[in-house]
Order: structure tokens, then sequence, then C-alpha cells
């Protein structure tokens, strides 16, 4: 059956959705408010916090995926320049470093003007986006910060999609 097969005869708030999929995929979660959520989803490499948010002014349904970083002051430059590459390469969403928090960010914004409804596939996927993206560029992003290799020579490492597991 397909996820948006529940969800026929009745319209739900998109937060409400997520929470459902949460529950699907056994992600902890939780519900900060009517419009937010906040869970941890396991990758490969580490564990993500993808926090979803209902902005009611401007219809948009916002996701933010972060995980912990901490690279020293004089690699930030190398990191700065490998998120430009990796903003390159990502059609959805863009990552971004908060030095404050020390934080990794993935962000993506769904707008649903017109009163547009988000499917609950519309929503996994762009959960599942955040995540494989995150996979896909951390190994870049540690190669740079502790390995010492260049942006460019990084970026290879996520230049094709891999395949099954070693």
């Amino acid at each position: 059956m397909a996820l948006s097969e529940q969800f026929l005869t009745e319209d739900l708030h998109p937060i409400d959705i997520v929470e459902h999929l949460a529950e699907h995929h056994e992600w902890d979660f939780d519900r900060i408010g009517d419009d937010q959520i906040a869970m941890a989803v396991e990758g490969q490499w580490r564990t993500y916090s993808v926090t979803l948010a209902w902005s009611h002014y401007d219809q948009t349904l916002r996701l933010v995926c972060t995980f912990e970083m901490e690279p020293p002051e004089e690699a930030l430059p190398g990191l700065y320049e490998l998120l430009n590459l990796v903003n390159d390469q990502c059609w959805a969403g863009s990552f971004t470093y908060w030095t404050e928090h020390k934080l990794c960010v993935y962000r993506y914004g769904l707008v649903l003007a017109g009163e547009q409804i988000a499917s609950p596939e519309q929503i996994d996927t762009m959960i599942n986006a955040a995540v494989y993206s995150a996979e896909r560029y951390y190994p870049a992003m540690q190669l740079n910060i502790w390995g010492g290799q260049s942006p460019a020579d990084a970026m290879q490492v996520a230049i094709a999609e891999a395949y099954g597991r070693a």
C-alpha cells in the first residue's frame, strides 16, 4: 500500500504526516509543537538530527538536517570552499556550516503556496534526500577537514554513487 493511501479521506497537517512517517520508519521523534517535529535518523556515518517545521505565513514546509562537526579554525576556509562545490551538485537543498553551533546543516524548503498539500511520498522523499545528501558528502568533509585534502580532491570521494558495502 502506498503511503498516501492511508491519508486519502482527510487533509492532514504536514507535521502530522511527518509524525506518521517517523512512526512508520521507527525513528525517535519529538513533536515540539503543532507546527514542528524533530527526529533522529540513523545513517551509515552518523545519526542525523532532522527537524521539519510548517510556516503558515509563507506556506512552506522547512527541513533542517544537522550533524555535529568541529573543524579547527584553520580548516574553515577549505570547508567553505568544499561546501560551495557540494552545493553545485545539490539541486534540491543546500549545505551550510553554523560556526556558533558547530553544526553542518542541510536545508530545504517545500513551498506549498495556493493551499497545496504535500503527499506522504513527497515528505518521505524530502527526508530521505536530506539524509542521503549528508551521507554522500560527509566523507568528503572529513577528508578535507581531517585528512588535509583539498576541496577538489576530497570531492572525488562523492562524485560517484556507491552501490553496496564492502
